[in-house]
């Protein structure tokens, strides 16, 4: 067989190869999905462990429900540490009680085998730095930590610019911070090292901090003119300024704070085609969207930034470190030692 004559027969094969595999492989991804929706129809329930406020884990089950009602979900919503203080408990005395978690303490999860890996067929549409490489958490939104201020109490002359402007002496007693902002520590100690922010972090202690519990609440106390300041989210801010709050957030700070709160599939969930499609859902463009409209910033690279301000390439940007079960009790110790809580 002559050479043209050759190639000519191995593109034929390889045409013939693609027109009878791809629909082979379509129709086969069609009945597999048609089998977990099946089997979830069976399970009937879905158990969802959360950091992420009601307010917007709430209208996502919603229409989680709405895209497939013969499935009932339950929330079980609380801050990160008490998830998973929950999960250590539950699962140390036997108990598998949840399908899906969301948060941003997943090495910790990971090193104590309480996930298990699942790729998403929506993965795809996420940076490789918002995905995990083995498939056991993606980012469902991402949460910047900033400087928030009460725009009628705080001159535009005195706005802090750095982290190390709020230890000036006029900030004294004016300022709140989260009584578990561990991700914040962990950042400034990955983007200035441990010892420029130990440094930093014993100096801002002795700027009789306002401690509250919630980021919602230290948004809505400093609208409401309780004290000036707070380390807030920025996506809370955006939202309380549609309303009409007094209220802004400083996006020059190096650097801007950024957590992933992301999903994973429990190791060993009691609905496991109901998890599977919930995460689908989690990451699918109509949930990404959903959270834009509920003002957070959604994780997924075809999904607009709620505000142009959030755009990342226009912020000095730090992800909080992955982090294992040691290296995250090690910093929950360090800060609670510097602050003295």
């Amino acid at each position: 067989m002559s050479r043209a004559k050759n190639t000519k027969h191995r593109v034929t094969v390889a045409m013939l190869i693609a027109f009878f595999l791809f629909p082979i492989n379509r129709a086969w991804s069609q009945d597999d999905r048609a089998k977990q929706i099946e089997a979830a129809r069976k399970e009937g329930k879905l158990v969802w462990y959360t950091s992420t406020n009601l307010t917007e884990s709430k209208p996502l089950l919603n229409d989680f429900e709405k895209q497939y009602p013969f499935i009932k979900g339950e929330i079980f919503r609380a801050s990160g540490e008490v998830t998973l203080n929950r999960i250590f408990t539950e699962t140390r005395g036997g108990k598998w009680n949840f399908d899906v978690v969301m948060g941003n303490e997943f090495d910790v999860l990971m090193d104590a085998k309480l996930l298990a890996p699942y790729k998403s067929p929506e993965s795809k549409n996420f940076l490789a730095e918002f995905k995990d490489p083995k498939d056991y958490w993606c980012a469902v939104y991402v949460v910047y930590r900033t400087i928030g201020y009460n725009t009628k109490l705080v001159a535009q002359k005195d706005l802090p610019k750095q982290w190390e402007d709020l230890l000036d002496p006029k900030w004294k007693g004016k300022l709140s911070v989260e009584e578990e902002e561990y991700n914040w520590y962990s950042g400034l100690a990955k983007a200035w090292g441990k010892e420029r922010t130990q440094k930093y972090m014993r100096a801002l202690a002795k700027q009789q901090i306002q401690w509250r519990k919630g980021h919602t609440l230290i948004s809505q106390l400093i609208a409401a003119g309780e004290f000036p300041l707070g380390v807030i989210y920025a996506h809370r801010i955006e939202e309380m300024k549609q309303r009409g709050a007094p209220i802004e957030w400083v996006n020059t700070v190096d650097p801007v704070v950024a957590t992933l709160n992301s999903a994973g599939l429990s190791s060993k969930p009691p609905h496991p085609s109901a998890a599977r499609l919930f995460i689908d859902f989690l990451f699918s463009k109509p949930a990404q969207e959903r959270l834009r409209g509920l003002r957070r910033i959604p994780a997924r690279s075809d999904v607009e930034p709620l505000s142009p301000r959030m755009d990342p390439s226009k912020l000095k940007i730090t992800i909080t470190p992955r982090e294992s079960g040691e290296q995250y009790r090690e910093a929950i110790k360090e800060f609670r030692e510097i602050f003295g809580l």
